[in-house]
């Protein structure tokens, strides 16, 4: 079976911002993003690099789906609700998303997940990158909200 990923903003914004968007593309056998989440992003600044990734074409742009009422219910804002809808409609498809609320609706809903720690995981496990630690330093200041105990935890999985 594909391993397909459909991405919403934040992870495409903070690995953008750190020059690793291309992960998104390159660990997944496919990866698509959202009708909703490709004009979250392209409204963003426009120096964005993940803006640009967008506008460029690199990431194909899913249509809109049928939101079901099972889904609708927990409240997500438009881009977490357009990830999940895509997962449900095609269930080979893994959610990539940060929000909490949207991880536990996915989870509920029987949607595979993963988050931004979850891709850099992936990207050390398949030797993207020689070290965990200073990726994360970089999503971090990027804007990725995570704590120094789930940090301790992810490197610590890596032997780091």
């Amino acid at each position: 079976m594909p391993d397909l990923w459909v991405v919403n903003a934040s992870p495409l914004i903070v690995l953008a911002k750190i020059g690793r968007e291309g992960w998104l593309l390159e660990l997944p056998d496919a990866a698509v993003v959202p009708e909703p989440v490709a004009r979250e992003v392209l409204n963003g600044p426009e120096d964005d690099p993940a803006r640009r990734c967008i506008a460029s074409g690199h990431f194909p742009v899913a249509p809109d789906r049928p939101i079901p009422a099972s889904l609708a219910a927990w409240d997500l804002d438009a881009g977490e609700t357009a990830v999940l809808a895509v997962a449900l409609a095609d269930r080979a498809y893994t959610a990539v998303v940060d929000d909490a609320a949207a991880r536990r609706c996915a989870r509920a809903l029987g949607v595979p997940v993963r988050g931004t720690l979850g891709v850099a995981l992936e990207a050390k496990k398949r030797g993207l990158v020689p070290r965990l630690g200073p990726v994360l330093d970089q999503l971090r200041d990027a804007g990725l909200h995570v704590g120094d105990n789930v940090v301790r935890e992810v490197l610590a999985r890596v032997g780091e």
